[in-house]
């Protein structure tokens, strides 16, 4: 279990020295949340549907978390170019540590990444219905963490350039993002598109979190929880066996 504990550590540390990386992914979920939380705001008002950066917040705190780990892939592809994978693999330790090491400390990152969001939307004017709901959100924010960056890893496992990676995740990213609720309230959708949306794991995640930050939910904390669960163990198995196979 120290192979696991050391790559954690090493994941986690690179993320803390790369001060230029940790503000500019902050860039882009802050400009969500300015442009769209106040932009249109005033027509999600008109709409009936409350206060939009209400809405939007959870939404934003989930794409964080969403881009971070399932890029954290490319943290792998590095590895394997450069040599470290190959020593790392050489090891008398089973593969699936390593994996599973990765894996946590992608995860740990993109949680992190998930909070600093989070307090960021507070200093914005969000606000949160039942401070007691907090640790069932940062839940949430762990376990879409650990979803998502095992997809990533899996993915990194299969290829071996990172033009490939990143024109995969961009063709994946956009449309889970996109089509999880985080910009749109899930009813009176068409029923092919309210169908897509319930296919798409990060629906669950966002739903989850809006209920815990915000008391307002489409399934359930509790199916949300167990979908997430569900899908974050599948994808973490399709993980290792991927990950087994690398020929480092």
């Amino acid at each position: 279990m120290s192979t696991i504990y050391i790559l954690w550590l090493r994941q986690v540390k690179k993320y803390f020295r790369a001060k230029s990386r940790i503000i500019g992914s902050l860039g882009q979920p802050l400009l969500f949340l300015l442009v769209f939380g106040f932009g249109f705001g005033a027509i999600f008002q008109q709409a009936g549907q409350g206060n939009y950066l209400q809405f939007l917040t959870s939404g934003i705190i989930m794409m964080s978390v969403l881009f971070t780990a399932i890029f954290s892939g490319i943290d792998l592809i590095w590895d394997k170019q450069f040599g470290f994978l190959k020593e790392t693999m050489v090891a008398p330790v089973p593969r699936w540590q390593i994996m599973l090491g990765k894996t946590v400390g992608g995860a740990t990152v993109a949680s992190i990444q998930g909070v600093i969001v989070f307090v960021l939307a507070l200093f914005v004017g969000f606000k949160i219905s039942d401070p007691l709901m907090l640790p069932v959100a940062l839940l949430f924010i762990i376990l879409i963490a650990l979803l998502f960056t095992s997809l990533g890893v899996a993915i990194a496992s299969i290829i071996e350039d990172m033009q490939g990676f990143q024109l995969i995740m961009n063709f994946m990213v956009m449309p889970i993002f996109f089509l999880s609720g985080a910009l749109f309230p899930l009813q009176g959708l068409p029923t092919a598109l309210e169908v897509v949306t319930r296919i798409d794991p990060l629906t669950y995640g966002v739903d989850g979190i809006r209920s815990a930050l915000g008391g307002v939910g489409s399934f359930g904390m509790g199916m949300d929880m167990m979908v997430i669960v569900i899908v974050a163990v599948i994808f973490l198995g399709v993980g290792t066996y991927l990950f087994e196979k690398i020929q480092a």
